[in-house]
């Protein structure tokens, strides 16, 4: 059974944390936890709506982004995956400075401590120098970043299918089958 970490920040991009959360339901191997900002449930209710929330929070077991309890909030757990979809500058920034004064940033912590797959998922636009040496540290430190970058070669129609071409690399990235469409793989 593969254990994963979702963490949704407060960058625009709740789309991307909900297409994840879509996946993972698909996934019966998969154990999720789940946790969100301040910022981060904010954005997703204000993004995708109360309806929506009500829906993926009830579907997935939360921990609140200061319970330091959580069993994931330990090296000695058996988490594999820290997923942090969208993730704000703000978050990459504590990462990768080893600042973990929440959840989400212990969890990011442990991961990269225990030298466990940490994706990040930043969404923000343009980039200056500071966003760019903090990404660049992340990436020495282990982490992986996968930018919010879709790819058009699939001809997406909609614009969940524009968020899929990114929240398939992320799955592909942590290793986790799915059936999510992929370049040169033809569905019958």
């Amino acid at each position: 059974m593969r254990k994963v970490v979702l963490g949704v920040t407060g960058a625009s991009g709740a789309i991307y944390a909900r297409r994840l959360m879509d996946a993972f339901r698909q996934m019966a191997s998969v154990e999720v936890a789940v946790v969100f900002s301040a910022c981060g449930e904010q954005v997703f209710r204000h993004e995708l709506g109360d309806m929506c929330w009500a829906s993926y929070a009830a579907a997935f077991r939360r921990y609140g982004n200061d319970d330091f309890h959580a069993p994931f909030a330990s090296g000695s757990c058996d988490f594999d995956t820290v997923i942090i979809a969208p993730c704000s500058m703000g978050s990459l920034a504590r990462i990768a400075n080893g600042i973990s004064g929440d959840l989400l940033s212990r969890a990011a912590d442990v991961a990269l401590k225990e030298r466990r797959r940490l994706i990040v998922v930043p969404r923000e636009m343009p980039l200056h120098r500071i966003h760019l040496q903090n990404m660049l540290q992340l990436t020495d430190a282990g982490g992986i970043i996968c930018p919010a970058c879709p790819s058009f070669y699939l001809h997406p129609a909609t614009v969940d299918d524009v968020a899929e071409t990114v929240t398939n690399r992320v799955l592909q990235l942590a290793g986790l089958a799915h059936d999510g469409k992929r370049w040169g793989v033809e569905r019958g």
